[in-house]
Parts: C-alpha cells; sequence; structure tokens
C-alpha cells in the first residue's frame, strides 16, 4: 500500500470544484432561455441546437477525451480544458447571433468532455487507501448533485437581478481558482505505456455517439422518420466498427477487456438505466413546477433541494454502507428506493402538495447518492488505475447516454399524451396549434384569449401534461425496479475494497 499523499484533500477541494461548475453549467441554460429567446431570436430549430449541441459534443467525446488524458497526464488536460471553458464561457455570455450560441455551446462541450473523467480520474490516483477513495468518491458525487440542484437557484437568482449571460459568467470566477490552486497542489498521472492515440477510434467514437443520440432526440421530437432512422443506423455502424477496431489494437483508445469484468459492466448498466429512468422526472418537473404550479424559476429551484440534500448525505456514507452490508444491497436497494418514488408520482395531480413532493424528491436524491457513488467506486476499483481516465469516461457515457434515452422515449410519452387534449371550441387554430406545441406554448396562447377561453385551455393543457408526467412516471418506475432486480444479480460477490485508513 502506498503511503497517503499529502494535501489529497485540499487537491479534492479543486476536483469537487469542477465537477460542481460543469452541473451547474448543464441546469441554468433551461431557465435562461425564455430570456435568450426574446433577445438572439432563434428559429425553433436553431432553440433546440443551442439546448442540444453542449450534451451532444460531451457525450461524443468523453471516451476520447478520457484516453488522452491517460496518454497526456490527466492534470494537463484538466487545466487545460478550464482555461478553454472560462474562455468559452465569455462568448456564450456575449453571443449575438443564434449561430454564434450554438458555436460557442459546441465549443463548451469540447471543454466540459475534458474535465470530467479527469476529475475521477485524478481522484483515483490521489487516494491510495480505498475506503478514503470511496469516501472522496461520494464527496466528488455530492458536488455533482449539489451543482445540478444549485444550478436552478443560482440562475433564478442571476436571471432576476441581470441579464441572461451571467449565468455563463459565474464560470470565470470558479475556473480562476481551479487553474491557480489546482497547479499547485493537482499532482500528475498518466499511463506510463500509453501507446499511440488512435486518430480514427477518434473519429468513429464520436460519429455513432452523437449519430445515435441524435437519433434519438429527433425521434423523439418529430416521431419517426427515415432520415433519422438512417442517422441511428450510421451511428450504429460506426459504434460496431470502434468496437472491432478497439479488439484489434495493441493500444485501444478503450479496452474492451474491461467489460468481461462483471462488475464493471453491471456498474456501467445500472447508471446508463438509472440515469433513463430519471431523466425524464428531471427533465419535466421543473416545467411541472414552473407552467403547472406556476412558481418562479427561484422558487421552483429551491423546490428540488430536498433532491440534492438527500443525495449529499447518501453519497458521503454509501463507501462506508456498502462495506458494512454489500454493494449489491446498498445499489439495488438505492435503485428500488427511486423505483419507488417515481412510482408514487403515478398518483400526481396538479395540486398535490409540497410535503408530498419534497418527500418524493428526498427519496429520489438518497436512492441516486447510494446507487451513483457505489458503482462510480466499483468502476474505478476494477480497473489498473493506468486506465482510470478510459474506466470514468465510460461511466460518463452511460451517463449520457441514459439521459438522452430517457429524455427521448420518457419525453415522447409525455409529448404524444399532451398533444391529444381537447382544446375549448372558441379558440382560434392558431392558438390552438401554438398550445399543442408544448405546455409553455399553451402558457402564451391563453394569455393571449379571453380571460375564460384562455384559463379553459389552459386547464385543459395542464390537465393532459400531469396525465403525461404520471404515465412516463409510471413507466421509470419500473425501469428503475428492472434495474434494481438485475443489479442484485450482475453485483453478486462484488466488494469494495478494504483500507488502513478508517
Amino acid at each position: 500500500m502506498e503511503a497517503p499523499r499529502p494535501g489529497r484533500w485540499l487537491a479534492l477541494a479543486v476536483l469537487a470544484l469542477a465537477v460542481l461548475l460543469v452541473a451547474v453549467d448543464a441546469t441554468v441554460l433551461g431557465l435562461a432561455t425564455p430570456f435568450l429567446s426574446e433577445d438572439l431570436q432563434p428559429s425553433g430549430t436553431q432553440l433546440l441546437w443551442i439546448g442540444d449541441v453542449y450534451s451532444f459534443v460531451i457525450a461524443g467525446l468523453l471516451v476520447s477525451m478520457g484516453s488522452l488524458g491517460d496518454r497526456i497526464g490527466r492534470k494537463k488536460l484538466l487545466l487545460c480544458g478550464a482555461v478553454a471553458f472560462g474562455a468559452v464561457s465569455v462568448l456564450n455570455a456575449y453571443a449575438t447571433s443564434p449561430e454564434m450560441m450554438i458555436a460557442a455551446r459546441a465549443l463548451l462541450g469540447v471543454a466540459g468532455a475534458t474535465l470530467m473523467p479527469s476529475t475521477l480520474a485524478l481522484i483515483r490516483n490521489i487516494f491510495h487507501d480505498p475506503r478514503e477513495r470511496s469516501l472522496a468518491i461520494g464527496i466528488w458525487g455530492a458536488m455533482a448533485s449539489a451543482g445540478a440542484a444549485v444550478g436552478p437557484v443560482v440562475g433564478g437568482f442571476l436571471l432576476e437581478n441581470f441579464w441572461w449571460g451571467s449565468v455563463f459568467l459565474i464560470n470565470l470566477p470558479v475556473m480562476a481558482v481551479l487553474v491557480l490552486v489546482g497547479s499547485k497542489l493537482l499532482p500528475e498521472s498518466r499511463d506510463p505505456a500509453p501507446g499511440p492515440w488512435d486518430l480514427l477510434s477518434v473519429v468513429l467514437s464520436m460519429v455513432g455517439i452523437i449519430a445515435v443520440v441524435y437519433a434519438i432526440k429527433e425521434g423523439a421530437t418529430h416521431g419517426p422518420a427515415w432520415q433519422s432512422g438512417l442517422v441511428a443506423a450510421v451511428g450504429a455502424g460506426a459504434l460496431w466498427w470502434f468496437v472491432r477496431r478497439q479488439l484489434t489494437l495493441d493500444s485501444p483508445l478503450l479496452n474492451m477487456r474491461l467489460f468481461h469484468h462483471r462488475g464493471f459492466s453491471g456498474a456501467v448498466m445500472a447508471d446508463l438505466l438509472t440515469v433513463l429512468g430519471l431523466s425524464g422526472m428531471v427533465f419535466f418537473l421543473s416545467q411541472f413546477l414552473q407552467l403547472v404550479q406556476d412558481r418562479s424559476p427561484l422558487e421552483a429551484g429551491l423546490a428540488e433541494l430536498p433532491a440534492a440534500i438527500g443525495a449529499v448525505t447518501a453519497g458521503l456514507l454509501a463507501g462506508q454502507a456498502a462495506r458494512r452490508w454489500s454493494v449489491r444491497s446498498v445499489v439495488a436497494g438505492g435503485l428500488a428506493a427511486i423505483g419507488l418514488a417515481l412510482g408514487a408520482l403515478v398518483w400526481l395531480e396538479a395540486d398535490t402538495s409540497y410535503p408530498v413532493l419534497g418527500t418524493v424528491l428526498l427519496v429520489v436524491g438518497v436512492g441516486a447518492g447510494l446507487s451513483f457513488t457505489v458503482t462510480a467506486d466499483v468502476i474505478l476499483s476494477s480497473v489498473p488505475k493506468e486506465q482510470a481516465g478510459s474506466a470514468s469516461a465510460v461511466s460518463e457515457t452511460a451517463y449520457e447516454l441514459g439521459a438522452a434515452l430517457g429524455i427521448a422515449l420518457l419525453g415522447s410519452i409525455v409529448t404524444g399524451v399532451y398533444r391529444g387534449f381537447a382544446v375549448p371550441a372558441d379558440v382560434p387554430a392558431a392558438q390552438a396549434a401554438e398550445a399543442h406545441e408544448s405546455l409553455g406554448g399553451a402558457v402564451e396562447s391563453a394569455g393571449a384569449l379571453p380571460a375564460d377561453t384562455g384559463a379553459a385551455l389552459l386547464a385543459s393543457a395542464q390537465d393532459s401534461f400531469v396525465e403525461g408526467l404520471q404515465i412516463a412516471s409510471g413507466v421509470g418506475a419500473v425501469v428503475l425496479l428492472v434495474t434494481s432486480v438485475a443489479a442484485w444479480f450482475l453485483l453478486r460477490g462484488q466488494r469494495l475494497e478494504e483500507g488502513y485508513g478508517g
């Protein structure tokens, strides 16, 4: 056992800062979208690209960036990515056209893809004692959860007091601290015998993942079409070629033999399906709180805080719980808790009281904190530390794919049910069409109509949206409960390493 590294907890604080920032950045844009739309006036398609291109690029580049960090050094990649993230944030804040905004969001995705795998890989290399590493991973996961919840609160505050670009400028001071402190405290780590970086594999992984995610989202937004089917086929073909190529290379971009480890495969599958089942609720709950229960962006952000509190608390205790009981009982139990909480939302109504919603969110947070922290620990401890970047990238890619699939599949359920709502007879065709596009569209249409007609239209739209959310929550609950059972069997006999730390 190697001796503990001095300053390792301060180094962790720097890494936690980076994770917090990426998580905040992923959630603030949703709140800023109405203000940004008013200023830049993008078309509907451009608005979708502004929202989606960041996650497309991150998903496509994670595997490549994780492998690049293993080769050139994770500290170097993290610090270069942090500088780029800060610089591109300024470009986002001062974008003057929809096209410039789309390009800036894509560049932000490139920088973001360097940060997440590097932070988790550095934890694997800084913390040699497995018990300390479990706690460090818990803190890392807690920051990701906290960022996702703090994002709407910070965004709501900034948007009520400043212009929409301020949600990007908050990145600058955080990145400055990360670079200045990280350059002193973070140790460099890399694979000592990495081999060449295979550019064809980089292109294949990017094309494959971006094409698959794009096809899923397009299919969910516009329904099945031959164009999205063709893109999906191209993506699947690229991924098949990527896997075949990795198995023949002496120095693969991603070591596919990692998946022979049952614990590794089980943990990755649990992550992907959990995010898939959860993402529909997360995506639509903000709309429910704002457009159905009529809360302000700041109130909606504060209402979602119990999920973060549960995730942070459970994440810090997860490693200890997995050693006391077992990996599979903590992961399967966490997933079952999320499944049951989602199941409770089948009875959701427009006037459901906040204590009920807050309790559901708290249980979801606790379940996610337990399962995600332990699966991250299993994934990292299943591989040699030289390959920590690649393993971390697989874990992060599972999150991104799960989110894309979840929003697409569960989103299509909500959208499909929503569009079937009955429009009052005296509503003009143009307003009816706008109302059927989205709940936000229904709110705008209702505002332009006489009070009684507008109220009837909005009530009908809200009831239909809630019905769609109930069905999507039920499907999500089934996915989570099935994943819980699968994790129970796949993680059988899996243990977290013991160490000398307490």
